[in-house]
């Protein structure tokens, strides 16, 4: 880094000043302290403040004082201001800046995301003779974690040895941190037990978690039972290591064990249930934490708000957008994109807007959030246009997720040439290579067209191997289009594939069915039970009143009020009967007569929930129903019916896309 000098950024010319210029005088006689006490408490959220204090000390001399200058340089370098440069061109009119002017500019770095440019100004700290002390390194070894840097690492750690500051507890702390992010727990292990000097309680908690890190799960657990002290940072850090391996159950003994808990105590065990998919469990212990009067902050929120997506929880989604509003918390893109997210995946697409709308700063994740709704819920020509919309901004640019939500727009509306038109046009026009997940999209958009024939040819032509995701999008064609041929021979390779995914058996199962070709149905039944395969049963959640309430496949006395939910379910069937229903017997996999087919249909998970809604709401009151497998045709078929005979909108999410089903009619035209 070069200290020669330049030009003054735009504004800070002294002379520019004109009140300042005028009050020389008063100036003057600014205390060094006084200087320090206007840097530190009335710039720290006004470029314009900072500017004018930066002049006032151009104008009295203070800016040859290195603290002077040196702070203003870290004033510069807040990330609120969002332009790192000034700070660089501010330390490079500070003639032979010193040790502490240098800190200041290797933390700048790292807090505007610029590690890189940390470990690079160390040489011209060095060749400028300014000699680092104990307050450099920590901030450097935290640089080369960041990016990886093994042998720059180990360079800054001889460096530590070299000018005897081995023993600072701080330095000692981003060293076990840095080697264990490189996967070289042993060399970490062996700076926490340097025989000369004393390793704190934080070095103890950075090496768990820096085995944990590295799934060594055992030592970890060896390192905690061994300390003689332990604070909230050593239990937080076991329960978030041990739930990031997935090992949640015991990262919720240790939780429920603990004496005190803080925030980051519940957010390790949120976000390690939604880790694994316990969407339920994280809600409740996030519950339980309000129950004790525990005020969440934004991060916290995100994820709770990522369970209430995954769950249809929309009641528990909407006291959060109040909590949110209620306490004046900013709007910002990561809290932002997940609100939009959770509307978008309970069928409030009106909610999802007005925030999307109100998100000042948004990020490509926030217009992917909002595209990628819009697409799963069969409005491909609002995706459409809002992608249009996000090409006119000038900061952002699409990525790869954001083709994968316009693709699948294209592909659940049936537009194919359109689709085809924009996967041609992603690396001419946008730069960005299709990878395997674009190339899938294009086969679900032939294969639900109809177009079995090209989507096969498709995949002949693709630069890479077709994956499982993609060859389950041709079967799922298959089956849409009964294309018995094709699918068995699709089906059969996917078993080969993934012989431990239960859905590829019952898919193919489903196709045989549907032929009426039982002998192949059990050959495949008899081979998920040589396989040890068990297959998932069909559950459906509905949200009411803020508590989520699980139906499974057949379920028969779980819920308190079974008996009453099966009555309404025996009336309902009844009354679809005397409107025209028809059951698709055919869906049932067993070759049994055509009532105990019936009443298989009937015990389906989503007309369980269906019965139970119409039981506890009021009429005209909108039901929401999250399932967790492709809905049937038969419930879709029965749900239309509902939607007519009782006058109710029905708003359904699947594995696949949502259903919104009205007057009789669905949102996605019989075609998902």
């Amino acid at each position: 880094m070069s200290t020669i000098a330049t030009n003054f950024p735009s504004g800070l010319r002294p002379d520019e000043h004109s009140a300042a210029a005028q009050n020389s005088a008063l100036t003057s006689k600014l205390s060094h302290k006084k200087v320090l006490d206007i840097l530190n408490n009335k710039c720290s959220n006004s470029l314009q403040h900072l500017r004018q204090a930066h002049a006032i000390i151009l104008k009295t001399g203070h800016f040859e004082d290195h603290y002077v200058s040196g702070t203003l340089v870290k004033c510069y370098a807040d990330t609120h201001f969002n332009d790192f440069s000034l700070a660089i061109k501010v330390f490079r009119q500070i003639p032979s800046p010193n040790v502490f002017v240098w800190n200041i500019l290797l933390k700048g770095c790292l807090e505007n995301n610029e590690p890189q440019m940390a470990i690079s100004s160390y040489k011209n700290m060095l060749v400028f003779n300014s000699r680092p002390n104990k307050f450099t390194y920590p901030t450097l070894l935290k640089a080369c974690a960041m990016t990886g840097s093994v042998e720059e690492g180990i360079q800054f750690h001889a460096h530590v040895v070299k000018h005897g500051l081995s023993g600072d507890v701080h330095i000692k702390s981003a060293g076990i941190q840095m080697y264990s992010s490189f996967g070289l727990v042993k060399e970490a292990r062996k700076i926490l037990d340097i025989e000369d000097s004393q390793s704190d309680i934080i070095c103890w908690n950075a090496m768990i978690d820096g085995y944990l890190k590295c799934r060594q799960v055992e030592a970890a657990c060896e390192v905690f039972e061994s300390m003689l002290e332990k604070n909230i940072g050593s239990w937080n850090a076991m329960i978030n290591g041990l739930a990031k391996c997935g090992m949640i159950d015991s990262a919720r003994k240790l939780f429920d064990e603990m004496s005190e808990r803080d925030e980051i105590s519940w957010s390790a065990i949120i976000d390690g249930y939604i880790k694994e998919g316990c969407f339920k469990e994280a809600l409740e212990v996030f519950n339980e934490m309000q129950s004790q009067n525990i005020r969440p902050r934004k991060y916290i929120l995100s994820s709770v708000l990522t369970a209430c997506a995954n769950l249809g929880a929309l009641d528990q989604g909407r006291w959060i957008h109040s909590f949110v509003e209620r306490n004046s918390i900013q709007m910002e893109p990561v809290l932002g994109t997940a609100l939009v997210d959770m509307y978008a995946k309970c069928g409030q697409l009106d909610m999802a807007w007005e925030v999307f709308e109100n998100i000042l700063a948004k990020e490509v994740s926030t217009w992917n959030a909002m595209i990628g709704g819009l697409a799963i819920h069969g409005q491909a020509d609002e995706a459409i246009k809002l992608f249009t919309k996000m090409n006119r901004e000038k900061k952002l640019k699409p990525n790869g997720i954001t083709f994968v939500g316009i693709l699948n727009a294209y592909a659940h509306a049936g537009m194919v040439d359109g689709g085809l038109a924009l996967f041609h046009s992603m690396k001419e026009a946008y730069g960005i290579e299709p990878e395997i997940e674009h190339y899938g999209c294009i086969v679900d958009l032939l294969g639900r067209a109809g177009l079995l024939e090209e989507a096969e040819k498709f995949m002949d032509s693709m630069p890479m191997k077709p994956n499982a995701a993609i060859w389950g999008a041709l079967l799922n064609a298959c089956r849409i289009h009964k294309n018995v041929e094709l699918g068995e021979k699709v089906g059969w390779i996917l078993l080969d594939m993934e012989p431990q995914n239960s859905g590829r058996y019952a898919l193919l199962s489903n196709i045989y069915a549907n032929a009426g070709r039982w002998e192949d149905v059990t050959r495949v039944r008899k081979l998920m039970k040589e396989r040890g395969i068990k297959t998932v049963p069909g559950s459906t959640m509905m949200d009411l009143g803020g508590t989520v309430h699980e139906f499974k496949m057949g379920d028969n006395g779980s819920h308190s009020e079974w008996e009453e939910i099966y009555l309404m379910l025996g009336n309902m069937m009844e009354k679809l009967h005397m409107e025209g229903y028809s059951p698709e017997t055919s869906l049932v996999l067993f070759d049994v007569g055509e009532e105990e087919k019936e009443v298989a249909l009937s015990l389906h998970s989503e007309k369980i929930a269906i019965a139970f809604g119409l039981l506890r709401t009021k009429p005209g009151t909108t039901l929401r129903v999250v399932k967790n497998l492709r809905v049937c045709e038969d419930c879709h078929s029965a749900f239309k019916l509902i939607s007519q005979v009782y006058r109710r909108e029905i708003i359904m999410r699947d594995r696949v896309r949502y259903h919104h089903f009205k007057n009789g009619v669905c949102s996605c035209k019989d075609f998902w």
